[in-house]
């Protein structure tokens, strides 16, 4: 981007702070025009050597980052060094309030102290503005039985987030706030559990939960708490992809630094068709919300019984046609031995295609099953008899 006015350096400055976990310094090319006649007709007397100096003061003070929400007052901007490490330090929010002129270092130290404030009180917020230079959020009750609120902005010229405006008045109860918490979420998580994680990276999802209510006092759902222990044990260790995408790279090193070692290794796909077992179950699923269709699936099964998807298809819907491309490919390119078994459920359009294939999936390349859970499902349904819709599954079985 050119800099070339208080602007466009402002904006540069907001893209850096947006940007500076992966972008340590900002790198500038300066170019030089030519501007005619200008030093003759007006700066006969500037006193070019001194203004040419190398103070860093000078520098600075040339180039402020001018806030518009700033006060005009300024003072020196004091980090708050235990902000970053807010959820181990419940205490960086001194008695448990805010402060007006609180400073933060980044806006994500901002961020978590402020969730672990509310997730500590029992209560809840809302944000309503969250800009490159400003955040500013309200307790859920504001204006009913509440007037909690904060309002944060970048300082000018030391660039630390500063709170502006802060009311406390937080008499909304915990009632208000389910079993669970919003803001208490798989990253905030993830960082209370890390010292748990690092000490057993196999531990089981329930002393997660179990560790979670005893530090904050909400009960997490299962599936927040498998992704939290997920995240963690990948900040720690290293994610599953990245440490496998390494091993080439480790094995050459390795022989480099130690000549007489040798390595061998190669690579299969993550299934051979000769070990699945000798049927294959096909079925489809709407989609919903931005992008509609269906997803037709198909799956098979290890010998140790676990499943394992070999082809899938994105299609307009669950129609004759659909079905017919997605199993004559299925058969063309995946499922090529003979005597397996396709399973499905009753959907017609499934059937009518099986009769289009030429035989794919007929007897004797194949046997066309219908899927027993589904039949005991409709058995139920017209029947309400649980203990003989037991007896069905156990035929099929």
């Amino acid at each position: 981007m050119c800099i070339n006015d208080d602007t466009s350096l402002q904006e540069m400055f907001s893209i850096y702070y947006q940007a500076q976990s992966q972008v340590s310094v900002i790198e500038l090319y300066v170019e030089f025009d030519q501007l005619p006649n200008m030093v003759e007709q007006h700066d006969h007397n500037f006193d070019w050597e001194n203004y040419n100096g190398d103070s860093e003061e000078e520098y600075e003070g040339n180039y402020d980052f001018d806030d518009p929400n700033a006060d005009e007052e300024q003072e020196d901007c004091t980090i708050e060094s235990d902000v970053t490490n807010a959820l181990a330090n419940p205490h960086v929010v001194k008695d448990g309030k805010f402060v007006i002129r609180m400073e933060f270092n980044s806006r994500e130290a901002l961020i978590k102290v402020v969730k672990d404030y509310t997730i500590h009180k029992g209560v809840n917020y809302r944000v309503f503005e969250s800009e490159p230079t400003t955040f500013y959020a309200k307790c859920v009750q504001y204006g009913q039985s509440c007037d909690w609120l904060i309002k944060v902005s970048i300082m000018r010229r030391k660039y630390c987030w500063e709170i502006r405006r802060y009311n406390d008045s937080h008499t909304c109860t915990r009632a208000t706030i389910s079993q669970d918490h919003s803001k208490l979420d798989s990253d905030t998580i993830t960082e209370a559990i890390k010292p748990l994680v690092e000490t057993d990276s196999s531990i089981k999802v329930r002393p997660v939960i179990a560790d979670i209510q005893s530090k904050f006092n909400y009960t997490i759902s299962y599936r927040k708490a498998w992704l939290a222990k997920q995240k963690a044990v990948e900040k720690i260790f290293g994610g599953w992809e990245a440490s496998y995408e390494a091993l080439p790279t480790w094995f050459e090193t390795m022989v480099k630094k130690e000549p007489s070692a040798a390595v061998e290794y190669e690579t299969l796909s993550c299934y051979r068709m000769d070990e699945l077992a000798q049927d294959v179950r096909v079925d489809g699923t709407h989609l919903y919300k931005k992008y509609k269709g269906v997803l037709l699936v198909a799956v098979s099964q290890y010998g140790n019984n676990n499943i394992v998807p070999i082809a899938f298809a994105l299609v307009e819907g669950e129609t004759s046609d659909a079905w017919f491309f997605f199993l004559r490919h299925l058969r063309t390119h995946v499922v090529t031995k003979v005597g397996v078994g396709l399973i499905s459920n009753r959907h017609e359009s499934i059937r009518s295609t099986v009769f289009r294939c030429d035989g794919a999936w007929e007897p004797p390349r194949a046997i066309y099953m219908f899927c027993i859970r589904h039949i005991a499902s409709n058995f139920l349904k017209k029947f309400k008899a649980p203990f003989m819709q037991k007896l069905v599954v156990n035929i099929g079985n």
